[in-house]
């Protein structure tokens, strides 16, 4: 995994959905779309929907795409909160640098993520639990492309 494509995507994904980036032009109709560009490297992350969601995120190299991953969530429970969501995948880490950290916490709010695979194919799973319950899940998979 090279470090500099690796610290290009999480400055990416800090600075658009996590970050409460604005997001730009719908490629599609009703789609929410993201995008982040430093020199020769854009990140482009399109979703539809809100309390039940889908997307991808993808990354370019001089205008080819090299990288993608796919996501399709839900809210589940009550007490579900967005700007814990995002607070929990401002801390993606190096080493998987697909969604959010392991584990997470704040207050009564607690995020898992568990992957398996590397940067060139991989699967997993986050969840956020509040006051002990299961209130959010997401199913994520991608890898390298060509």
């Amino acid at each position: 995994m090279d470090k500099k494509i690796v610290d290009f995507l999480i400055k990416a994904k800090q600075a658009t959905y996590a970050g409460k980036g604005a997001e730009t032009t719908p490629s599609r109709e009703k789609s929410h779309d993201l995008i982040y560009k430093d020199g020769n490297y854009m990140y482009y992350d399109t979703y539809l929907g809100g309390n039940k969601f889908a997307g991808e995120e993808a990354l370019w190299k001089d205008g080819e795409p090299f990288w993608s991953m796919n996501y399709v969530g839900r809210v589940i429970g009550d007490g579900f909160s967005g700007d814990f969501l995002k607070e929990a995948l401002l801390h993606v880490p190096e080493d998987k640098p697909f969604r959010g950290p392991s584990d997470y916490s704040n207050g009564d709010y607690n995020y898992k993520c568990s992957v398996d695979g590397d940067f060139e194919w991989f699967s997993g799973k986050e969840i956020i639990s509040y006051k002990g319950n299961t209130v959010y899940e997401c199913l994520f998979h991608g890898g390298a492309i060509e």
